[in-house]
Order: C-alpha cells, then sequence, then structure tokens
C-alpha cells in the first residue's frame, strides 16, 4: 500500500479528511477512495468475516501438529 502524506492546504480542499471522500479524475470518473482509519478497519473486518464461517474456524482451531518455531527457525538460518 502506498503513502501519501497531506499537507494543512490540501487537507483543507478534502474537508479535513473528516468524511468519506470520492477522488475523481477530470472526467468525473471515480479513482479510489478515502475513508477515515475507523471505518477501513470495519471494511476488512467484514472481509475477513465473509471468508471464513464458523465451522471453519472451529475446524481450523482443533488442528494440531506442526513442528516447534525453534526447528523453523533453524530450517530458515536464523537460529
Amino acid at each position: 500500500m502506498s503513502k501519501v502524506i497531506v499537507d494543512d492546504e490540501l487537507r483543507a480542499k478534502l474537508n479535513g479528511l473528516n468524511a468519506d471522500t470520492v477522488f475523481c479524475d477530470p472526467s468525473g470518473q471515480p479513482l479510489g477512495y478515502f475513508v477515515s482509519p475507523e471505518e477501513y478497519r470495519r471494511f476488512q473486518y467484514a472481509l475477513a468475516l465473509g471468508r471464513h464461517s464458523d465451522e471453519d474456524v472451529e475446524r481450523l482451531r482443533q488442528l494440531t501438529g506442526g513442528r516447534p518455531l525453534a526447528d523453523i527457525w533453524k530450517d530458515l538460518g536464523a537460529a
């Protein structure tokens, strides 16, 4: 994800970034949307919830096995 630093002048033009904002090209076609950090987290959470059913989560929770982290680090050459 890219990061853009918004100066005070641009922030003022964007109504202080206090509300959802659509960014458009000169013809009016949407380029992207600005949402608050709280709204973004809600979108991400809703997206994650839609990916796995409660049954999937419980099945994954019941899985056992795997390898000790120390062994994994050793294989990666980090230990």
